[in-house]
């Protein structure tokens, strides 16, 4: 059986998504064949979470589906008759049955539309019908589905369509198949998704099954399209039929994935969003939206990296509407509720993503308008103001020119796990790198108005004397902490990377900032990303595993994060002198290792997490934004070799 633990994962641009594993067993409650943002990019529902599906001949009947049931039980066997897998340029399987019968099925999402195209197709062999029973749910996709009374199976019949209107204000299917229905309603019941299981969450679900769509396999592919209604004409538009629509939208999205360099450049265009009119980035799948900080990180790789620096510009321009008192929202709320204002940092990552962007559309010589440009800039000094005279959870600047933060119960950093009313990792005070953001926003600011130059002036002075630990030859994690002037943090924890790598301005230099990186990269580096706590600090914890409290006490008290390789390669680099040889060097230290992760959990793309200690399990959202934008700035910034003169 193929790998249930590597997964894939087909973007639709909106923020819906199809998402399933290698072996075509469901083990979280977000995987599904079609899950619809109604309000993109949030308002997600599940509508259609998979299918079950079956080939008769005279060899019999054998399955092309397997799903997981109560006690472990899985059934029917398909997992077993795939022979092979590839998720490039989108999932297909190859089913080799006990007859000789070969069968390979293909899965896409069209980009713009909510919808996925499934084709079945005999190579081999006398199998002669295809049987699929499709599963409905029509639920928030952050919730499980059960059997109720309330759930309508009849469809709507139209012409060569069906549409499936399970709920009162769900959105309702719209299928299309090459083949016959034959309407056969039952729940089916008990599907177990084991890495909710092991999430510590609900992970049993009822499913309804309306029926089952019949197709004749000597008659050429069997096609079913499901589409949210409303999304339908984009797929099958004037078509003569599912067959002519699938062929026409496959050949439309095979010339569009080529466009694209590599498959980890397709792969961080999944998470280029449309949000109203705007785009914005989906901080990972398949549970987070956008959220403010990850945002602004992750645009740095997924769109600067890439040449997509006008997607960057109308990023930032999408979010310049949101500052308030000097902040930015750290997250959007999925039910349209307040966003929420919870982030020091946020605020000043827009700051050092409208720097850096402004200079890539410079270099690419595109032009901005000057309104635009006024946005922008506008903003940023917006923040610079709020922050200099003091906002929202006691984030000000002090007397020596750094910026305090933080009040009992709430979370700032980025270090940012919570549970009920305990904040595992609060850093109240003067954390690291928020100053190390502080000054480089400053910096970015003295060049609109020279009056924030002074300001840098005095933080990095303030730095400089403050945050230096000569016995651990390192930098300190907060000073002041709980607001208690003089004392320190000297818990060895990663953050400190940022006054050497990961901005555009150092504000450590010279021999502390070499031992610096010599601490990060003995205590903190893994494979896998910069570890949260060192090993031995108190409070460590190696393993993210368990329940929601076990994973949050782990989070960032141990647990490596693959982002932060970004900055320390960086910082690795410049304290090297940043030669052509350094940079080779650290190409093959630092980033093939996580290159090679690209094809272990989800396919293409980098973890959200991995455990701090060996073996190093990856964690958390197997598609996370700031880490595949993190190592494409390694490859196409930090490491890349300076373009010749023109």
């Amino acid at each position: 059986m193929p790998d249930d633990r590597r997964e894939w994962i087909e973007t639709d641009g909106l923020g819906g998504f199809a998402s399933g594993t290698a072996s075509g067993l469901r083990t979280r409650r977000y995987h599904a064949l079609l899950l619809a943002a109604t309000q993109p990019p949030a308002g997600r529902m599940v509508l259609v979470n998979g299918l079950d599906a079956f080939v008769e001949g005279p060899g019999g009947s054998h399955a092309l589906s397997s799903q997981r049931y109560g006690g472990d039980v899985i059934a029917p066997d398909g997992a077993d008759h795939i022979a092979s897998f590839e998720s490039e340029p989108w999932p297909h399987w190859t089913f080799a049955l006990p007859d000789g019968t070969r069968i390979e099925s293909e899965l896409f999402v069209p980009h713009g539309a909510s919808a996925v195209v499934l084709v079945w197709r005999r190579i081999a062999g006398s199998a002669e019908v295809l049987r699929v029973r499709p599963f409905f749910s029509g639920r928030d996709y952050h919730a499980t589905h059960h059997e109720n009374p309330v759930f309508r199976f009849e469809p709507e019949r139209r012409a060569d369509r069906l549409v499936f209107r399970p709920y009162p204000g769900v959105p309702g299917v719209v299928a299309c198949a090459s083949g016959g229905y034959e309407h056969a309603p039952d729940w089916w019941r008990g599907f177990l998704y084991t890495a909710e299981r092991d999430r510590g969450l609900d992970c049993s679900e009822d499913l309804a099954a309306p029926g089952v769509f019949r197709f004749d396999l000597a008659s050429g592919p069997a096609v079913l399209v499901l589409a949210t209604e409303g999304h339908e004409s984009a797929v099958l538009g004037a078509a003569g039929g599912a067959r002519e629509a699938a062929e026409l939208v496959r050949a439309s999205e095979a010339r569009r994935r080529a466009r694209f360099a590599t498959p980890l450049h397709r792969s961080a265009d999944a998470y280029l969003v449309k949000r109203g009119a705007g785009t914005t980035i989906i901080a990972g799948y398949p549970w987070f939206t956008d959220w403010g900080r990850d945002t602004f990180i992750a645009l740095r790789g997924l769109c600067l990296a890439t040449g997509r620096a006008l997607a960057a510009k109308d990023i930032l321009l999408e979010w310049s509407g949101a500052v308030s008192e000097g902040m930015l929202p750290n997250r959007f709320a999925d039910a349209g509720s307040a966003p929420e204002y919870n982030a020091v940092d946020a605020s000043l990552w827009y700051v050092v993503a409208v720097y850096e962007t402004l200079a890539a559309l410079h270099a690419a010589r595109r032009r901005i308008s000057a309104r635009d440009r006024q946005r922008l800039e506008a903003a940023v000094i917006a923040i610079l103001e709020g922050c200099a005279k003091g906002t929202r959870h006691g984030i000000r600047a002090d007397t020596d020119g750094l910026l305090s933060a933080g009040e009992p119960g709430v979370q700032l950093t980025w270090m940012d796990a919570k549970l009920g009313d305990w904040v595992v990792t609060p850093r109240i005070g003067k954390p690291v790198e928020v100053q190390a953001l502080w000054i480089n926003a400053l910096a970015i600011g003295g060049a609109l108005d020279p009056r924030w130059t002074e300001r840098k002036e005095r933080a990095q002075a303030s730095f400089a004397a403050r945050f230096w630990n000569e016995e651990r030859g390192c930098l300190y994690d907060v000073v002041d902490p709980d607001h208690r002037t003089g004392a320190a943090d000297g818990a060895l924890r990663p953050n400190q990377i940022f006054a050497v790598g990961g901005l555009p301005f150092p504000v450590l230099d010279g021999a502390r900032a070499r031992r610096v990186v010599d601490v990060v990269e003995g205590r903190l580096w893994t494979p896998l990303g910069l570890r949260s706590l060192a090993p031995g600090e108190p409070g460590y914890r190696g393993r993210y595993r368990g329940g929601p409290r076990e994973r949050d006490a782990a989070y960032h008290q141990g647990t490596a994060w693959p982002w932060l390789l970004g900055p320390f390669v960086e910082a690795w680099v410049r304290v090297r002198g940043g030669g052509a040889d350094v940079k080779r060097e650290a190409q093959e230290r630092f980033v093939a290792p996580l290159a090679a992760h690209l094809d272990d959990a989800g396919l293409g793309s980098v973890s959200e997490v991995a455990d701090g200690d060996l073996p190093q399990e990856p964690g958390g959202c197997p598609f996370q934004a700031w880490s595949v934008g993190e190592l494409l700035r390694l490859v196409h910034g930090v490491l890349a070799e300076p373009a010749a003169p023109a």
